[in-house]
């Protein structure tokens, strides 16, 4: 179904066509309503259904379809009405979402967890009918969504309308090259270190450009977060309201600027380098494994237009939360150590909204990295 779509013109669609992509039925919810706070700049929050399905193991439905799969494996099924249920720690779940495509044939979508979703250790991945991947949604799908769920470090609470994942509609090429990368870094700079654009030539870029670990931290060697074991339950329908003592434990540096990362372990760190995205570019943060093997930057995220973005030079770029786990040996990570990596693609238009400007957006010039459920702690780099 089209909806209007510019002639020749390729990238991430804004608002404004994810507004007239709802309105065409390219995004639907059926007898549901889908809000417009819902709409970013450069992408949509997805909601949970009525019902979770607790499954016995991940799958993928292949040339099936999710419904007929999922048969097979289910173990309980959960109501998310009203006050909305408990989701155990490293238990999958499966929830239909309320929201459906009808994407046209040249309209593809991508789908990655929300920051705070990210930043309370929950695992997300969209499935689709008929696909052999998580995540991505092929040009011309037409069916539901469907998102798997596992708690990680925490007991989460869940109910119907939460929004724990993003969707991004996109058409033709839209990434950039590295050499586009640097080029619109040197006429608009796109990252910042102490205050000023990281020179273009000192840009770290392979398929993508390389963040680094701030481990110098504040004043009192605090460099981010360790989820504690055995935790309390999370309620992800609460903003501000979880005390982060009973889920975090501070890290502390040690001499020399570094930490050991403890096997398995959840870190919240934070970036050395502060990222600006400007309206004509859009951004995901995509999940790094070094050649070592021993480290894992968790999540993948979209990052809209605006974030840490100021056309007036008020400030310069926002750093960026890194969620980070290592694998199976003590792992030594210092200040300015390569863990993540940012991929940038161009907008079809300017976005009509712009991230951290009247939209409620959560990370604007952050400068700690608990998420949104959690009561704010003091704790903030000072660079």
């Amino acid at each position: 179904m089209e909806f209007g779509l510019p002639e020749g013109k390729e990238g991430v669609l804004p608002n404004q066509y994810l507004d007239a992509a709802i309105a065409a039925g390219v995004i639907d919810a059926g007898a549901f309503k889908i809000p417009q706070d819902n709409v970013q700049p450069a992408s949509l929050d997805l909601r949970l259904g009525e019902v979770a399905y607790r499954i016995r193991c991940s799958f993928l439905p292949a040339s099936d379809t999710v419904e007929a799969r999922l048969k097979e494996f289910i173990v309980d099924e959960i109501d998310l009405h009203r006050e909305g249920s408990v989701l155990e720690t490293n238990r999958p779940y499966l929830i239909p979402l309320k929201e459906s495509l009808d994407l046209p044939g040249n309209v593809r979508a991508k789908a990655n967890p929300k920051s705070s979703t990210g930043r309370a250790d929950v695992f997300t991945r969209v499935i689709t009918d008929g696909s052999y991947r998580f995540d991505e949604i092929a040009s011309g799908y037409r069916g539901g969504l469907y998102l798997e769920v596992v708690p990680l470090s925490f007991p989460i609470r869940v109910r119907e309308d939460l929004s724990l994942n993003q969707l991004r509609l996109s058409v033709g090429r839209v990434g950039l090259t590295d050499d586009e990368v640097r080029d619109h870094h040197r006429r608009e700079p796109i990252l910042f270190a102490d205050g000023a654009p990281v020179p273009a030539d000192e840009l770290a870029l392979s398929d993508g450009l390389f963040l680094d670990l701030d481990l110098r931290g504040n004043a009192a060697g605090e460099v981010g977060y360790r989820a504690r074991e055995s935790a309390r339950l999370l309620d992800l329908t609460q903003i501000g309201e979880a005390d982060p003592e009973y889920y975090w434990e501070r890290v502390r540096r040690e001499d020399g600027n570094r930490i050991v990362l403890s096997p398995k372990q959840f870190y919240l760190l934070m970036s050395n380098e502060a990222v600006s995205i400007p309206p004509t570019l859009a951004a995901e943060m995509t999940a790094y494994d070094p050649t070592s093997g021993e480290l894992r930057t968790h999540y993948a995220g979209f990052f809209d237009p605006g974030f840490g973005y100021d056309s007036q030079g008020r400030f310069q770029g926002s750093t960026a939360a890194l969620e980070v786990r290592a694998h199976d040996v003590p792992f030594m990570v210092e200040h300015r150590q390569r863990v993540c990596k940012l991929t940038f693609e161009r907008m079809l238009e300017a976005p009509t909204l712009l991230y951290g400007q009247g939209i409620g957006s959560n990370y604007q010039r952050q400068t700690e990295t608990l998420g949104k459920h959690f009561r704010k702690t003091g704790l903030s780099h000072t660079g």
